[in-house]
């Protein structure tokens, strides 16, 4: 038996998302619901998958299924397909995941030159030949890739003639099949069936159009899901007067209030409302012109809301004064907005805190850390125009008026309105402005979904793209000036204003504090002074993974004495430019164990190549050369010595301890020597020293005993001090000795940054050259530094945990490289049962609820 590839609404349920799409799925929950939706069919993503890769036709098979249905919707609708009585549909797009405005949409489908003047006669005629007009110009566009400004163009030459309406719409119609027949030498297709085919394989091939691509990549969306395809009866908000079309959010996606919003337009289609075309009105404005109408949907809206738990976006069309649900799906909203949404819904028993926790992207959080505009500045400041807030969130930027001119963050997207095309800029820019548009409107929702800063809809805002300048109000400005937008009040500010990192909303520390009672990786900083040790702990940091002691030779009164120990040619001249560099550590020492008190602190002894300290201009070279009182040429010869081919992969890490271990025997005596100052403060700290780069079990050995013997002989009272010695894997060859080094070590910490360069043989630094190159041509899904690589990298770690845990299941392993703070990693850890992570002080928030999340899901 042939498999089914196309549903009834009546068919489907909300759980069948991944074959009837999102919007597929949740039309047939609703149907199920008994709201009052438009009937329909849903063509599976299935049938997508199988167009797209087997020659890129529809099969018999396929196409005498939909016109079964074709032929069950006149049943329900008691209409007919190219009759007497005309069924018209709209057909759209629906992934499985929602990619809003990335896909086409035709509407008015089923209207010919006979089915017209039926309407024409049965309603009006100007609007059967207004949506006739529509019909074929979104054809044209979608299907034939005609452009649709040619018939913008035609619209607005007619609009000069002062033709009545009637005839108006008419004679548009016969220019736009002008238009049609003239660029592709045939008539525009009379029959609807025809027209439904080759709208269902445009359908299919927007899967694959380049904006959809784009935003896929952005949002990490499988390239193989497919898309299905909506066939659903046309309702009419263009009909009269007493109809309308309009989006609400069953919330505010920009604040999180439990407030309806969204905008409707009287006499308009679903189209006008997201492009921008017309100004609509607020939601609310319905409440006074079509009461039970606003009443009957603030119901449907509580209903939806209830029934999925989630924050509704919700197209819907009154026609004639009757309301028709059109689509619901789970509304985009801002970080922001959706930390607020989750908290409220956990505290009104609609959701559980895991549930509220899954719910927060951890790559939002960042957004909400980027601060707002200082009061300094918006006191002195008076802002240009104000338009609409958009998207919640504050951009400093130049003004670019053109999407492919869009080359790096440090920019502000000024457009008339916003489309589909512009995503490749939208996703670079720092924040949007646009002249038109609700907030509903393209620019906004896209905004919103991206995390995003917009201000939408500016009416004082005019652009000019033949002279590249702007007029905000009276004020005109260059591209390429900078403004500063505020997605919060739709404010528009020349210049830039001064940004402060303003405190967190009350419910991003709800969410961090459940997140941290629920995860079960400690997650821990990546800290190199007390300024970024306090601000972990601002965060809930559980300790410092990763101090790296080399970060701390380089303000200007420390890095003199390092360049002098790292050219001095004998121990006797070392030893005195270590002496120098002691007091600073231990006094650097002394106050992060402070801040710390008892939590772990790790501190990753002399890790770089010593040519990274090294002076590189005339300048330094020469007051090189006198505090070292040595001549410049003895200054070259000895720089000459230390030249290495590779330095990444050579005199560096533990190396350097191996021939000159009198480095890190100076920077454990200032460990412990900070440690037992702090005793007296009744600070007990809990050290652990790590040597990086090992790569032998012999090596390990014999620098730990140095250390050993040399703390054991200087500190008699060693004993007091909790530390432990361990070591950072970073290389292939020490995962596999991993066993056998945990007989020596007291813990292991994963450099992931090393371990990846050393796994994959490419250099972090100069991967730039080639690696977006990689990823176009998906040979990498992602660059293996941003998440782990869990094929290859990931299975060493595997290995090292794995042989390390059957001797001694409680041996202390954690991660500190650079994927530490990416979700994706942070999953691979947890299911891998290492103890804990570390990051950044601005991911740590991130690092906590991507904890949260992995323990959730396992």
């Amino acid at each position: 038996m042939m498999k089914q590839k196309v549903y009834l609404f009546s068919e489907g349920n909300k759980n069948m998302k991944n074959l009837l799409g999102g919007k597929g799925a949740n039309l047939a929950e609703m149907t199920n619901l008994g709201l009052p939706i438009p009937q329909g069919f849903i063509i599976t993503t299935e049938a997508c998958n199988e167009f797209l890769h087997k020659n890129l036709t529809l099969t018999e098979e396929l196409k005498l299924e939909i016109k079964n249905n074709i032929f069950k919707l006149e049943k329900i609708t008691g209409k007919i397909f190219g009759g007497v009585n005309p069924l018209l549909v709209s057909v759209r797009s629906g992934a499985p995941i929602s990619m809003p405005g990335m896909m086409d949409t035709i509407l008015n489908l089923g209207l010919n030159n006979d089915t017209v003047e039926i309407l024409s006669v049965k309603i009006n005629s100007s609007f059967a030949f207004s949506i006739y007009s529509r019909f074929i110009e979104m054809f044209s566009d979608i299907v034939k890739n005609i452009p649709r400004e040619k018939f913008t163009c035609i619209e607005e030459e007619l609009k000069k003639k002062n033709i009545d309406e009637d005839n108006f719409y008419r004679e548009l119609t016969k220019e736009y099949k002008n238009l049609y027949k003239k660029t592709l030498n045939e008539d525009f297709p009379q029959d609807p069936e025809d027209q439904l085919f080759q709208c269902i394989i445009a359908i299919f091939n927007s899967w694959n159009n380049n904006r959809a691509k784009i935003y896929r990549k952005l949002n990490d969306i499988d390239e193989n899901m497919g898309t299905a395809v909506n066939i659903q009866e046309m309702v009419f908000g263009n009909l009269n007067n007493n109809s309308g079309t309009g989006v609400a959010f069953t919330r505010n996606p920009a604040t999180g209030e439990n407030d309806i919003f969204g905008e409707y337009l009287i006499n308009a289609q679903g189209e006008d409302i997201v492009a921008g075309i017309r100004t609509p009105l607020p939601i609310s404005h319905m409440k006074e012109t079509m009461p039970s109408i606003y009443k009957e949907f603030l119901t449907y809206g509580k209903q939806l809301e209830n029934h999925y738990k989630e924050m509704q976006d919700i197209e819907f069309t009154i026609e004639n004064g009757k309301l028709f649900i059109l689509q619901t799906r789970n509304g985009k909203r801002s970080p922001y907005a959706g930390i607020k949404m989750a908290v409220a819904m956990v505290k009104e028993n609609l959701i559980s805190k895991e549930d509220a926790i899954m719910r927060i992207n951890p790559k939002d959080i960042t957004i909400l850390l980027h601060g707002s505009f200082s009061q300094e500045s918006l006191n002195k400041e008076i802002p240009l125009g104000k338009g609409l807030a958009g998207s919640a969130g504050i951009a400093v930027g130049k003004i670019v008026l053109r999407s492919e001119d869009v080359v790096d963050p440090d920019s502000i997207l000024v457009r008339t309105e916003t489309s589909p095309e512009d995503l490749s800029g939208m996703s670079i820019a720092n924040g949007i402005l646009t002249a038109k548009g609700g907030l509903t409107s393209h620019g906004a929702v896209v905004a919103r979904s991206m995390g995003k800063c917009c201000v939408a809809g500016c009416p004082t805002l005019t652009i000019n793209l033949e002279t590249n300048i702007i007029k905000i109000g009276n004020m005109s400005l260059k591209e390429g000036e900078y403004i500063s937008i505020d997605g919060y009040s739709g404010n528009i500010y020349k210049g830039k204003l001064k940004i402060d990192l303003s405190d967190e909303i009350e419910e991003f520390y709800e969410i961090l504090n459940w997140s941290k009672s629920i995860k079960k990786l400690s997650v821990r900083m990546n800290a190199d002074t007390p300024e970024d040790c306090q601000r972990g702990l601002r965060y809930f940091a559980e300790g410092v993974g990763l101090c790296r002691t080399e970060h701390m030779f380089f303000k200007t009164n420390r890095i003199w004495p390092m360049r002098e120990m790292i050219v001095s040619d004998t121990l006797e001249e070392r030893k005195n430019s270590l002496e120098k560099l002691k007091p600073y550590q231990k006094n650097d020492f002394i106050e992060i164990f402070k801040i710390l008190k008892e939590k772990p602190v790790n501190i990753r002894l002399l890790d770089p190549p010593l040519h990274e300290f090294l002076p590189n201009t005339s300048e330094d070279l020469q007051k090189l050369s006198k505090l070292m009182k040595i001549s410049m040429a003895e200054l070259k010869h000895r720089l000459q010595k230390l030249e290495e081919h590779n330095p990444m992969l050579g005199h560096r890490g533990c190396r350097l301890a191996v021939t000159y271990p009198e480095i890190y025997l100076m920077q454990c005596e200032a460990i412990i020597e900070a440690a037992l100052e702090v005793k007296k403060l009744n600070i007990n700290p809990n050290i652990e020293i790590m040597i990086p780069l090992v790569a032998t079990f012999k090596e390990f050995q014999f620098i730990k005993n140095k250390i050993e013997e040399n703390l054991i002989n200087l500190y008699p009272n060693i004993k007091d001090i909790n530390y432990k010695i361990g070591t950072m894997i970073e290389l292939p060859r020490t995962c596999l000795i991993a066993n056998k080094l945990s007989k020596e070590a007291d813990f292991f910490s994963f450099g992931t940054n090393d371990l990846t360069q050393t796994t994959f043989g490419i250099s972090r630094d100069d991967s730039g050259k080639f690696i977006e190159e990689y990823k176009e041509y998906h040979i990498l899904e992602k660059s293996p530094f941003e998440s782990i690589d869990i094929e290859g990298v990931g299975e060493l770690m595997k290995i090292a945990v794995n042989s390390t845990r059957k001797e001694n299941p409680n041996f202390k392993i954690g991660i500190c490289g650079e994927q530490g703070g990416d979700p994706k990693t942070i999953e691979y850890c947890h299911n891998l049962n290492l103890n804990y992570v570390s990051c950044s002080g601005f991911r740590i928030p991130i690092a906590i609820l991507a904890a949260a999340q992995s323990n959730i899901k396992k």
